[in-house]
């Protein structure tokens, strides 16, 4: 035991001891009833981790911490999701280069040594993957060190990457497997697209955010120029779109449009003939009641289209501009003056065109309006027809909805509300899980096409590999039968282009980790996993995904309980991302305050709860650590022969409330509520401090034996109730007079105090009261806490409670005479003071 303790420096020895000696080591020898297994979030590595991470995990870690002191054997690994576009927009910030899968692979390529993000040098598909694993290799470096230092109680010889050799291959395997039964296909049909990625985006990842427009009212005309209607009205924020009219659509049941219902009209400028049809979804009490539908505006226009059973005039490109050339049926001459154009100068020029026609009425009325985008992007989506892969997650079948929704109901929730958020999404699919993405750092989609005699693809004829040669890349592997001289030539072959979606692998974390038809034995004792921990905004992406893929592929759940962490939000109450600029990163505030007091603010936020950053929560951590140490050296600061006995009757029921801690802790980590097992034991720690330690000083000073042994048997205690949340402080202390390690230590339990049943928690309460109130006294009459109590009278109907511990009242109060007067009224205590 040091001479002056300090918590400098804890986190330097104890993470180097804990590697060195094997502290969190998974033990694969035990039986899956004796294993508890987390499917750890793999963070994305695209910089450095933020404040919000620390939250989070450190959740876990309290669980996991927990469970291996319940003599569970935690198998508790670390992924690192280096796979997806936040990768690819660093590689290229970094290094100022960009893919052209085009290029040449150059075996000698350098990155500029002054990078110019905005004159990036085109490179190789192959070199920019090189790229990525470099930078993803240094930043998983860095988080690892944070991680450590922070204490996470990982093993760390189990780690893997979502771009890995392992699991590219289970992620392909898996892929193979959904294509087998028919739950993967590949379709052409309308695509919400990201112009700045130029990729396909899913239901999952999009977001509303309020963006300017304007409504334009555009007069359609009847093709005879009169008859009912004249000239048709419609309103639209997208005039632009105009040579991608298919049709103009009213509601069924609205009579001024009824008569039109059956009819056509010309699309001003273009001139092109288009009906007017009735279909339920358009809102008589928009804009003019009638609106056009557009190949494609919004993804009501895709309803539309599919369910009228309309023609396809596609006009925006993957780039975002106007094709160069137009659509079948629209004449070449008005188009012109729109080709090649960003939608935005598009639509300036066709409101010109417009009002020279006289099709425009009046001016635009400027709007803020919801307007769907990437959540990683920058501009509108547009919806564009390209060819997808998908896989069936209940979108478009009610038997596999329904299941899944039942999964939902099986998943233990925590907090048990956030299931509502699982519903809400499954119920409110409208399609499959689109999973192919126009990338280049992914995991391929394993699959070639044959070529027909003119060099055209096959794409109802998929070549897959066999799963012995996974994981492929289909851009430089062989197909089985061919080989690469017939590469991109008629009766050859073409390998698929495109990754896979992020979330198509990461959706497949627990079989990855658990070592999926890769170490059949692991897998036994791990899966289905107990715990997937997550933030409750990914729901509707990672913990539904993983479900869709374990429901496929086992049948069953992948773990059997979800923690939901909430946000961290600024002072602002704001939540905290890069995108915004209002992070806070950790390994300062480690330093600073240390990883003990960080962990006990993170431990305070509340399951599924939003929680805002606050520094005086850290400090407040920091100093009860601080008083641990101090504590337990004044603790251990006394001989015990023997353990002692533990007698007196303040000392029982000091036992007895600490006892009551116990269960209380016990249940709130078996219900996962963490913050509810720091919050009971901190508060008997510091009445534990504050009133018993003082109480019972005196006696201890003495040598009494029940106050020697009831100090330490509560030491040891609360040293366990804490170690799930200070894991340094608790394992410095428990090393100065136990063996081993405090976290596989057991976990406290009511029957190793068989003296509390013995106390009555009352009695320290009452005395504990008492002496708070001359401490009271005292300080309203600006004396010292070591001044003379003259006369100290006690009553009321507790008064026999402070009767059994009235010498230690009387030493811890330096009181000169006691009076007690029982009673039937509440506790009152009366402290005259020598003058």
């Amino acid at each position: 035991m040091p001479e002056k303790p300090t918590l400098d420096g804890l986190e330097a020895v104890w993470v180097a001891r804990w590697e060195a000696q094997g502290t969190y080591r998974f033990d694969r020898s035990r039986g899956r009833d004796e294993v508890y297994s987390i499917d750890t979030p793999p963070p994305t590595v695209s910089g450095s981790l933020h404040v919000g991470h620390v939250f989070s995990y450190t959740h876990t870690d309290t669980i996991a911490r927990y469970q291996r002191m319940r003599g569970r054997e935690v198998f508790y690994p670390m992924g690192w999701d280096d796979n997806g576009l936040p990768t690819e927009r660093r590689v290229q910030n970094h290094f100022g280069v960009r893919c052209d899968p085009s290029m040449p692979y150059d075996p000698d390529f350098a990155p500029p040594g002054k990078p110019d993000a905005k004159r990036q040098v085109p490179i190789s598909r192959r070199n920019f993957i090189e790229l990525c694993e470099r930078l993803t290799a240094e930043d998983e470096k860095a988080f690892e060190e944070l991680w450590r230092r922070l204490g996470l109680s990982v093993d760390w010889s189990m780690t893997y990457a979502t771009i890995d050799a392992t699991s590219r291959a289970a992620s392909q395997r898996a892929f193979l497997r959904n294509l087998a039964r028919g739950e993967a296909y590949v379709a052409e049909a309308p695509t919400l697209w990201d112009v700045t990625f130029r990729t396909a985006v899913a239901q999952a990842e999009l977001e509303d955010r309020e963006w300017p427009g304007a409504f334009h009212r555009i007069g359609f005309e009847r093709p005879d120029g009169d008859g009912p209607g004249g000239t048709v009205w419609i309103e639209t924020t997208r005039p632009e779109l105009i040579p991608a009219c298919v049709a103009l659509v009213a509601h069924p049941d609205d009579e001024r449009y009824r008569p039109l219902f059956g009819t056509t009209v010309r699309t001003p400028v273009f001139g092109v003939e288009v009906p007017v049809v009735a279909h339920h979804l358009a809102e008589p009490d928009k804009g003019s009641g009638i609106a056009m539908i557009c190949t494609f505006g919004d993804v009501t226009d895709v309803t539309w289209w599919r369910e009228l059973d309309l023609p396809t005039r596609p006009v925006i490109g993957w780039d975002g501009r106007l094709l160069p050339e137009p659509p079948q049926g629209v004449p070449a001459g008005p188009y012109a003056e729109l080709a090649g154009k960003t939608v935005h100068s598009a639509r300036e020029r066709i409101v010109e065109m417009l009002r020279e026609s006289g099709h425009l009425d009046g001016e635009p009325r400027r709007i803020q309006r919801p307007v769907k985008f990437y959540e990683k992007g920058d501009r509108p989506l547009e919806i564009v027809t390209t060819r997808q892969w998908y896989i069936r997650n209940g979108g478009r079948d009610a038997k596999l909805r329904a299941e899944l929704l039942e999964r939902g109901r099986e998943l233990e929730w925590h907090p048990p509300h956030m299931r509502v958020r699982y519903d809400n999404w499954v119920e409110g699919l409208a399609g499959d899980w689109l999973i192919s993405r126009q990338r280049f750092f992914g995991v391929p989609i394993p699959v070639w096409y044959p070529l027909d005699a003119g060099g055209e693809p096959i794409h109802e004829a998929p070549i897959v590999p066999p799963e012995s040669a996974l994981p492929v890349d289909p851009s430089s592997d062989v197909p089985p039968g061919y080989t690469e001289d017939q590469r991109g030539k008629p009766l050859g072959f073409a390998a698929d282009p495109d990754v896979m979606d992020t979330w198509a692998t990461s959706s497949l974390s627990p079989q990855i980790a658990a070592g999926w038809e890769r170490d059949d034995d692991l897998f036994r004792r791990v899966f289905p996993m107990d715990l997937r921990p997550q933030a409750h905004e990914i729901i509707r992406t990672w913990l539904f995904s993983t479900v869709v893929r374990s429901h496929l592929e086992h049948g069953g759940l992948p773990w059997r309980h979800a923690g939901i962490s909430g946000w961290i939000l600024d002072p602002d109450r704001k939540k905290m991302s890069k995108s915004k600029g209002n992070v806070v990163t950790p390994m300062g505030l480690l330093v600073e305050y240390g990883s003990d007091a960080v962990r006990y603010w993170a431990a305070n936020g509340r399951p599924g709860t939003d929680t805002a950053f606050d520094t005086g929560q850290i400090k407040i951590g920091r100093r009860l650590a601080i008083k641990i140490l101090n504590a337990s050296k004044f603790v251990l600061g006394f001989r015990s022969e023997g353990g002692g006995e533990v007698t007196e009757p303040v000392d029982l029921s000091m036992l007895a409330a600490l006892g009551a801690v116990v269960a209380e802790a016990t249940d709130a980590f078996e219900s996962y509520d963490y913050t509810r097992a720091l919050e009971r034991t901190e508060r008997f720690f510091w009445s534990f401090c504050d009133d018993y330690v003082e109480l019972v000083k005196a006696r201890a000073y003495d040598g009494d034996a029940s106050a020697v042994a009831a100090l330490r048997r509560a030491l040891d205690v609360l040293l366990r109730l804490f170690a799930p949340f200070l894991p340094f402080v608790t394992e410095e202390v428990w090393g100065w007079w136990r063996e081993g390690s405090v976290h596989r230590a057991a976990w406290p339990s009511a029957g190793e105090l068989p003296e509390a049943r013995h106390g009555d928690p009352a009695v320290l309460d009452a005395v504990a009261e008492v002496l708070r109130r001359v401490r009271r006294a005292k300080s309203e009459a600006r004396l010292s806490m070591r001044a003379e109590v003259a006369r100290l009278t006690v009553s009321g109907g507790q008064a026999d409670l402070v009767r059994m511990a009235q010498d230690d009242l009387c030493a811890a109060g330096n009181v000169e005479e006691f009076v007690l007067d029982p009673g039937d009224g509440p506790l009152d205590a009366v402290a005259e003071l020598t003058a």
